[in-house]
């Protein structure tokens, strides 16, 4: 099994940092939600339901990672405070589209502003350079963690696939 002094100093550190910037940005993010009518949960799901319009109960809850019945409970608050609404499928009336109201597409433009702002006047310490070495580094970081995630989802998938063959 490795252990942490297997790995070297840099990377030991740059992990350490990440998760302590993930803490703070988790807690202030909190906070500006303080000031609106919507809770961290709530605010995850309506930006996903904005990015992916007319999604369906079961990919948001896909995305979100949670189950059914929390999805449910949580569009249940959001559709009573006007963020979202619940539609039916023209082909198929089974399934269950959603789609963010005014309300909730207002809402998400507020909170995004304030926590743009939050980080603006972070990056106001850096040079530019410095702040565009940050943005290069990070979107280099987020697209090789999603390049391995992704391969790793393959091959979760075609374990499933073999498991279903042998057992058929």
């Amino acid at each position: 099994m490795l252990e942490p002094s297997d790995f070297d100093e840099q990377v030991r550190n740059i992990e350490y940092l990440l998760r302590q910037t993930s803490v703070i940005v988790r807690r202030h993010g909190r906070e500006i939600l303080s000031d609106f009518e919507i809770t961290p949960p709530q605010f995850n799901a309506l930006i996903v339901v904005i990015r992916h319009d007319n999604l369906t109960m079961g990919n948001l809850c896909r995305h979100l990672y949670l189950a059914s019945s929390t999805v449910t409970d949580l569009i249940d608050r959001m559709e009573r405070n006007d963020l979202v609404q619940r539609v039916r499928d023209t082909e198929d009336r089974r399934v269950i589209r959603l789609r963010a109201r005014p309300k909730g597409r207002e809402l998400l433009e507020q909170v995004m502003m304030a926590r743009l702002q939050y980080l603006s006047e972070i990056t106001d310490h850096f040079c530019d350079e410095g702040v565009g070495e940050l943005e290069r580094s990070l979107e280099m970081l987020y697209r090789l963690m999603k390049e391995r995630d992704q391969g790793e989802e393959k091959c979760d998938s075609r374990k499933g696939q073999g498991e279903n063959r042998q057992k058929g």
